[in-house]
C-alpha cells in the first residue's frame, strides 16, 4: 500500500555555502520518540516469521497443496515490509508463480496477489496484465476494480484511474477512500486528499485494525507535511509508532522532519542509524548521504553513496530504484549517459509525468537543454505539483532563457524547500 507519494527523499549534489539558514520552531521532543530507537524485540517480524515456518513446515509434508505457497508468500510480502529484505520479495514471487500455475492462471485471488508482487517490484505492466485477466474472470471483481486502480494510477493512465474509480465508488468503504485520496494527492487537490484519508482513519479505528490504522498515519503524516503541518505530521508519526515501535517508516518521516524542518542533522543521523539496523531498503543510505552533505561531511556522504550503489547492484532490484539511479547518475560526469539510458526507460515501461520529468532532467545533465525543454512543455509543465519535478523545470527553463515562467515556479518552490530538503535551499533562491 506503500505505493504513493511520499516525503521526496533524494540527493542532490551541489556545493552547500552560506544556506544553512536558522532553524524552524522546535516541534519535536526526544523523549517521545527515543524508546522506539531502542528496541530490542520486533513483535511482528517474530509473527511473520512463524507463520512463514509453519506453513513451511506444512508445505513439505505434502508439497502438492498450493495454497501453502500463497500462505508462504503472504509471510514473505510481510518480512519484505518489515525489513526491506528484497530477497523476501522475490520469494514471495516465486511461490505465487507456483500457485497461478497449479490453478492454470484462473484464481483471481493468486493473480491479484501476483500482481501487487510486480506492483512493488515496479513491474507495473506485467501486473496490468495479470490484473486484467482477473478482471475478465469476475470473481470477487471490486477487489480486482480496486487494483486496477492502483496499477493505472502507478502507469500515469489518468482516464482508466477515473473510470475505475467511479466503479468502485463507496464514501463508507475504507479501501474506496484511501484511493479517492491518492487521485486527489496527485491532481493537486491536497486538502482534500488529507480530507478523505482522515475519514477514512475513523473506519479502521472503528475496525480496531492496527495495520490499517498504522498504515492510515504514516500516509496522513506524509500529506501533512506536503501541506506545512508539520506538528501534525510529526503527532501522525508517533500515532504509527505507538501502534507499532518498530515501523522504520514512520522513523524515517520523524528523521526528516528534524532535518528538513528544525535543520539538526545530527539528530536525524542518530534517528536513521537505527532504521538502518532495521530495514534494508537501499533509499536509506541516499538520505544519509543528502544528511552528511548537508554537514560538509563529504568523506560520509560519498561512504553512503557507495553503500547504496552496493545493494542496488543486486539484480533482484531490477528496476525498483531507476528514479534513484538516474537522479544519481546525472549528477557524475562518468555516469550521466547512463542515467538518460534509465529515464528512457522508465519512460517506456512506465509513462508518468515524473519519468518524463527524469527523462527531461537527464537531457539537460547531459548538455542538451534545448532537448530537455522540448519534453518538460510536451510532458511536464502544467501536469504536476511536485516539487522535485518543478524545481527540475524550473532550472530548464532558466537555461533556455525562460527567465520569467522559470521565476513563477521559483515562487511556487520557496514554499516547498521542507519537502525538497534544506540542500536544495540555495539552489531555488538562484534561479
Amino acid at each position: 500500500m506503500k505505493y504513493i507519494q511520499l516525503i521526496l527523499l533524494f540527493v542532490t549534489f551541489l556545493t552547500l555555502t552560506g544556506c544553512n539558514l536558522a532553524p524552524n520552531k522546535q516541534i519535536t521532543n526526544v523523549n517521545d520518540y527515543n524508546s522506539y530507537l531502542s528496541v530490542q524485540k520486533n513483535q511482528a517480524l517474530e509473527n511473520s516469521t512463524s507463520e512463514f515456518n509453519f506453513w513451511k513446515t506444512k508445505l513439505d509434508n505434502t508439497p502438492n497443496q498450493y495454497p501453502y505457497n500463497a500462505k508462504l508468500a503472504a509471510a514473505n510480502a510481510t518480512m519484505f515490509k518489515i525489513t526491506g529484505n528484497i530477497d523476501a520479495l522475490k520469494e514471495a514471487e516465486q511461490n505465487l508463480l507456483i500457485a497461478n500455475e497449479k490453478t492454470s492462471y484462473n484464481s483471481t485471488g493468486y493473480l491479484r496477489s501476483l500482481a501487487r508482487n510486480y506492483i512493488s517490484q515496479h513491474r507495473f505492466k506485467e501486473a496490468l496484465a495479470l490484473a486484467t485477466k482477473a478482471e475478465a474472470i469476475g470473481e470477487n471483481l471490486q477487489q480486482t476494480q480496486y487494483l486496477l486502480f492502483d496499477v493505472y494510477l502507478e502507469l500515469g493512465n489518468m482516464p482508466k484511474v477515473e473510470e475505475y474509480l467511479s466503479k468502485v465508488k463507496n464514501l463508507k468503504d475504507f479501501d474506496y477512500l484511501i484511493r479517492l485520496s491518492k487521485y486527489n494527492d496527485h491532481i493537486g487537490n491536497l486538502d482534500k486528499a488529507i480530507k478523505y484519508l482522515e475519514v477514512s482513519l475513523e473506519i479502521a479505528k472503528s475496525s480496531k485494525n492496527n495495520y490499517l490504522m498504522q498504515w492510515n498515519y504514516t500516509n496522513l503524516a506524509d500529506y501533512y507535511g506536503h501541506a506545512g503541518r508539520i506538528k501534525d505530521s510529526y503527532n501522525a508519526y508517533l500515532s504509527a509508532l505507538a501502534l507499532d515501535e518498530n515501523d522504520s517508516y514512520a522513523k524515517k518521516g520523524i528523521a526528516w522532519i528534524v532535518f528538513s524542518y528544525e535543520r539538526n542533522p545530527a539528530e536525524a543521523l542518530r534517528i536513521l542509524e537505527t532504521v538502518t539496523k532495521e530495514n534494508a531498503a537501499p533509499d536509506y543510505h541516499l538520505l544519509k548521504a543528502e544528511i552528511a552533505e548537508y554537514m560538509g561531511d563529504i568523506a560520509e556522504k560519498e561512504n553512503q553513496i557507495e553503500k547504496y550503489v552496493a545493494k542496488v547492484a543486486n539484480k533482484n532490484y531490477g528496476v525498483m530504484y531507476h528514479k534513484y539511479d538516474v537522479l544519481l547518475f546525472a549528477d557524475d560526469a562518468s555516469k550521466k549517459e547512463i542515467a538518460l539510458q534509465l529515464a528512457q526507460q522508465e519512460t517506456q515501461e512506465r509513462p508518468t509525468v515524473q519519468s518524463y520529468d527524469l527523462l527531461a532532467w537527464s537531457y539537460f545533465k547531459n548538455g542538451d537543454a534545448k532537448k530537455a525543454l522540448e519534453i518538460s512543455r510536451n510532458h511536464v509543465i502544467g501536469k504536476t505539483f511536485e516539487p522535485e519535478a518543478l524545481l527540475h523545470t524550473a532550472k530548464i527553463l532558466k537555461a533556455n532563457g525562460k527567465i520569467e515562467e522559470a521565476k513563477v515556479l521559483k515562487e511556487e518552490l520557496l514554499g516547498a524547500v521542507y519537502e525538497l530538503g534544506p540542500l536544495t535551499e540555495k539552489e531555488i533562491k538562484n534561479i
